[in-house]
């Protein structure tokens, strides 16, 4: 059974930076695409950045509103997925959940950016 545990969220200023991390089981993180989205507070679910399986190469993909300030990556050796986030804005407050094949999910962590 896949489990995805979620880590690293917390209470941030704007313009601060956190990473988030996924520990996932059963040596998943390179044959699965995996994916971070979040949920702000009465809207949908919405994607992040997403990394495909290593034998799909690898390649990521960003949601505008974070191109340039988010990076996913993948530690193999670890079994882990990371979301690398800087330059933090209030708009990106939200529950953040890692996604592994389109089908499983953590439980989510909360990020809170706020002066």
């Amino acid at each position: 059974q896949v489990q995805l545990v979620e880590s690293g969220g917390g209470l941030v200023q704007p313009g601060g930076s956190l990473r988030l991390s996924c520990a996932a089981s059963g040596g998943i993180v390179d044959i699965y695409d995996m994916a971070w989205f979040r949920q702000a507070p009465g809207k949908q679910r919405e994607l992040v950045a997403a990394i495909t399986r290593g034998s799909r190469g690898g390649r990521t993909n960003y949601a505008d509103s974070v191109k340039g300030r988010f990076t996913i990556s993948r530690d193999n050796a670890k079994n882990t997925v990371y979301l690398q986030m800087n330059s933090l804005k209030p708009e990106d407050t939200a529950v953040y959940y890692c996604n592994a094949a389109a089908v499983h999910w953590g439980q989510g962590t909360q990020v809170t950016v706020s002066s």
